[in-house]
């Protein structure tokens, strides 16, 4: 896989986008927990009070909470609030400014806020309680009054005015047992105790608390509403922009791989089936795009949402992350053994999309031969076993990967139960708020479903990763006919030449050469025919001329050069290739006459037809040279598709004709038109007729006999017939005496 991620080259800046998409959406989803905390701690429970350190407070309580401060504490409170003096003025925010001074908080600072509310924590605590009037609080009073001599108190004292008498050093021995019950709770729940005090004190001011209330609520689920609009646009654009990306690699991994391919020689079309190729080319290619989807949107953003949640968890209640491990533990359980049990068969699944597709190939282009031999039956049995074959993996892996989501849904569900039944106790010792189990709950979701994520690309990366090693395999494979470094030029005092010297010839893992020791000249205005019994290498030696193959020995030089030493594209330009089995492309006759000179004028195209014998049936054609041409050819004769084919070679006019075997189709009449038709047009060109006919050689400048890779005579028809034997003996068996005589 990750040998193809340099198709991702020009994706960079998208895939950054999509980085910075991730980052936006995880703060936005990470973010909503918190505010559901809250909504129910602040909001509910709290009436609204998101802060102890109280926007204003009676000046009467403030002295109180200064009897509970050290001084240092004492200054820090009194820089950051003013005094508003019921002397100098009215406000209508604050009615009670009529009847008692109040202290207004200066500002909002956050730091400043986290400092004021540390240290009025606990003298809040401390005035809620002794102002709460019970019986306890009685005893203690009536003690400590009772205490003082007469006269030194006002009449009608209370606490509070003997603490403001009394030395601080009895003052904090008295507070001394509350102070150890303080030290044993976090800053949170003494916080907690102190919003009952900071609730009171503004109600008492005449804040409207209803409304308060009404009013945090609302701002924190617009605020939740933002977040949410926000992640659902993030997850929209990268939903986009991963699915352009994943098209784009896709569109560039297919060039690749094509571009490679149309550079296979036989050798490497015997190391990868027609079949596979197509599936490599289509199936392989959509298994790796769409994990290159699910990677860019959610492989990339499971660890920034798992992290960046455990972050948050511990933030919430760090004793209680060993749940965590728990649950991670049991996913990741789960996925080895479903990656364990699954994996093996995936690598046996793109084998049998392979099988599967050769198979319906092969029946499908062999239609007539099967009806022929009426084999429907048992081509019918073999795609059922290949059919079933690829049925039975594909249920097993999807009945692996059923079990999956159940799994993981119960693991979230045991995981939940766990944490209320965990964090039940801690709200009821007062550890923990409701709020925070509920952001818990949430924070502890949100890393499993990062899990969830990962196992899920985990459960598709096997098939991907097979499917990458199978499009990697095309790409590293080495193709054996590969154009020179340096480049020579082709020498114009010997245009047209073709010279075969001691040329010989092995295929791939072959034991024995097919065609050796071969030397021979074709010059231009010459026909040089080749004709030998089946199997004797005819095709393999003048497949060497386009560098189909290369030689293993010797060397083949078209207009003075070596064919090895200039590009293959220089090389076929100056070559018309006309194949065994003719062959056309889907379109028009005009667009498969001009396949090889794409501008070449529609005289030209009619020359070429004329020449080949074609002109005929064209124009017997309803729509002539725009009549359709059908996938291969297949909707005209094979006499007609070789001649189409030989109309290409000719419309493309270069110094080179390669006929191999290219009249086998055409009846003794055709063939006698067609090549004196090509010995007057083309006579100035090089000609190569390879061919099983005596009569398609007879008139050839030079006849090459090859017998069982060797060249066994050269010559004329006649030459050949008194020193040849086994020229003679083809002849022979093709045409009498007599015939050969009048020949």
């Amino acid at each position: 896989m990750l040998k193809l991620l340099k198709h991702l080259k020009r994706s960079v800046w998208p895939i950054l986008a999509i980085l910075v998409l991730l980052v936006i959406q995880s703060a936005c989803d990470l973010t909503l927990p918190k505010y559901t905390s809250n909504i129910v701690n602040i909001g509910i429970q709290h009436g609204g009070v998101d802060k102890i350190t109280p926007d204003v407070i009676r000046e009467s309580e403030m002295k109180k909470l200064f009897l509970f401060m050290e001084n240092e504490d004492y200054k820090k409170v009194i820089e950051n609030y003013d005094l508003l003096s019921k002397a100098s003025t009215s406000n209508n925010n604050y009615p009670l400014l009529e009847e008692e001074n109040l202290y207004v908080l200066k500002g909002t600072n956050k730091d400043k806020i986290e400092e004021l509310n540390l240290i009025l924590g606990k003298p809040m605590v401390l005035l809620e309680y002794f102002e709460s009037g019970s019986d306890e609080v009685k005893a203690v009073e009536e003690k400590i009054l009772n205490s003082f001599p007469a006269g030194v108190l006002p009449q009608g004292a209370d606490i509070f005015d003997a603490f403001k008498v009394m030395p601080k050093e009895q003052l904090k021995e008295i507070t001394s047992k509350m102070n150890e019950t303080f030290s044993k709770l976090d800053d949170n729940t003494i916080n907690q105790m102190a919003v009952s005090f900071v609730r009171n004190e503004y109600n008492t001011v005449g804040i409207d608390m209803d409304k308060y209330q009404t009013h945090y609520i609302f701002v924190s689920g617009a605020k939740m509403l933002g977040f949410s609009l926000v992640s659902m646009v993030s997850i929209m654009l990268v939903a986009l922009i991963a699915s352009r990306v994943a098209a784009i690699f896709s569109r560039d991994l297919r060039s690749s791989i094509f571009k490679k391919v149309v550079g296979f020689t036989n050798k490497e079309f015997d190391d990868f089936s027609t079949a596979s190729l197509i599936t490599r080319c289509t199936n392989d290619i959509q298994q790796v795009q769409l994990l290159t989807v699910m990677v860019l949107r959610f492989v990339l953003y499971a660890p920034i949402l798992g992290i960046g949640a455990y972050i948050k968890v511990l933030n919430t209640n760090s004793s209680m992350s060993w749940v965590i491990g728990v649950a991670v533990l049991s996913i990741l359980s789960l996925v080895i053994i479903l990656f364990a049990t699954a994996m093996p068969k995936f690598k046996k699944l793109q084998k049998l999309v392979d099988r599967i597709n050769l198979v319906a190939r092969e029946i499908l282009t062999g239609l007539p031969v099967i009806r022929a031999f009426s084999t429907e039956k048992h081509e019918e049995e073999r795609f059922d076993k290949a059919n079933k074959d690829l049925t039975d993996v594909n249920l097993f892996v999807n009945k692996i990967m059923t079990c999956m989501m159940p799994a993981m849904i119960f693991i979230m569900n045991a995981i939940t139960i766990l944490i209320v039944w965990v964090g039940a106790s801690k709200i009821e010792n007062a550890t923990m708020q409701v709020g925070d189990l509920m952001a818990f709950i949430q924070y502890t979701m949100q890393i499993i479903m990062a899990f969830l994520m990962l196992s899920m690309i985990s459960v598709m990366m096997p098939r991907a990763a097979v499917s990458a090693k199978r499009i990697a395999e095309i790409l590293d494979t080495e193709v054996s006919v590969e154009d020179p470094v340096s480049v020579k030029e082709f020498d114009d005092t010997k245009k047209g030449y073709v010279e075969f010297n001691n040329v010989s010839f092995r295929y791939p893992n072959a034991e024995e050469d097919v065609i050796s020791n071969i030397n021979f000249i074709a010059k231009p205005g010459q026909t040089t025919a080749i004709i030998g019994s089946t199997g004797s290498g005819k095709t393999t030696l003048i497949n060497l001329i386009p560098r189909f193959f290369d030689v293993t020995g010797g060397e083949i030089l078209v207009d003075g050069v070596d064919v090895r030493n200039v590009t293959q594209y220089d090389l076929r330009n100056k070559i018309g290739y006309v194949p065994q089995k003719a062959m056309l492309f889907s379109g028009t006759i005009e667009s498969n006459i001009k396949y090889g000179l794409e501008n070449a004028s529609d005289e030209v195209m009619v020359k070429a037809a004329s020449v080949a014998q074609a002109t005929e049936f064209i124009e017997a054609k309803q729509d002539t040279y725009n009549s359709p041409i059908s996938q291969g050819g297949n909707n005209v004769s094979g006499g007609q598709k070789q001649r189409l084919s030989i109309a290409r070679a000719i419309a493309k006019q270069p110094e080179i004709y390669i006929f191999d075997d290219s009249f086998s189709a055409l009846d003794y009449k055709t063939d006698i038109v067609l090549r004196k038709a090509l010995n007057e047009q083309i006579k100035d060109s090089t000609i190569l007729i390879v061919a099983q006919r005596i009569s398609t050689v007879l008139n050839s400048d030079q006849i090459i006999v090859l017998d069982e890779g060797e060249i066994v005579g050269i010559g004329t028809h006649k030459e050949l017939l008194k020193s040849c034997e086994v020229y003679k003996q083809i002849a022979l068996s093709q045409l009498s005496k007599e015939e050969l005589e009048d020949e």
